[in-house]
């Protein structure tokens, strides 16, 4: 009997070695999985909370694209929904920049009743010349059922070296 417990000592001692080990590993990966989990139910939970708040039925969302940007350098966005201000940004140069090449900013996100209503986008910047600049465009649009998304575009107009402030709805 004792020949064979200490035949059995190394082996022992090996396991109570490697168990520590073993469970910690166990351990992390427990862990790992369920911060997986709780990202995936995060994901969830936002994409359902959206779904609540802004119900694609009264959802209205406006973008804001620029492009070439020679005659005009973005320094803040006004947003008027029916003469009520619902968004103001003021831009970094890095985010002037992105949108320079091509990005698109959602400016505002929300939910409109059926029916008739007016959008006004109040822009500031420097225009040509380095001239103080404000400028301003509107959409008297019909809100209907299903979601409503409109773009802002600054664009050059090179014929007469001025900015042009476009609105538009999408399809």
């Amino acid at each position: 009997m004792d020949m064979k417990r200490m035949r059995m000592a190394p082996l022992l001692i090996a396991l109570l070695c490697i168990s520590p080990i073993a469970a910690e590993q166990s351990l992390d990966t427990r862990i790992q999985d369920l911060r997986q989990e709780i990202l995936h139910l995060n994901r969830e939970l936002f994409m359902l909370e959206e779904d609540l708040l802004f119900p694609a039925n009264t959802q209205v969302a406006v973008f804001l694209s620029m492009d070439v940007g020679e005659f005009f350098a973005l320094d803040s966005v006004e947003l008027k929904l029916n003469d009520r201000v619902v968004t103001r940004y003021l831009y970094t140069p890095r985010e002037v920049d992105a949108l320079l090449r091509g990005g698109v900013q959602q400016l505002y996100l929300g939910n409109l009743r059926s029916g008739s209503h007016e959008l006004v986008a109040v822009f500031t910047g420097k225009g040509p010349h380095d001239r103080d600049y404000r400028r301003a465009t509107s959409l008297n649009f019909e809100k209907g059922i299903g979601a409503q998304f409109v773009e802002l575009k600054i664009s050059d107009r090179v014929s007469r070296q001025q900015p042009e402030f476009l609105v538009r709805e999408w399809d």
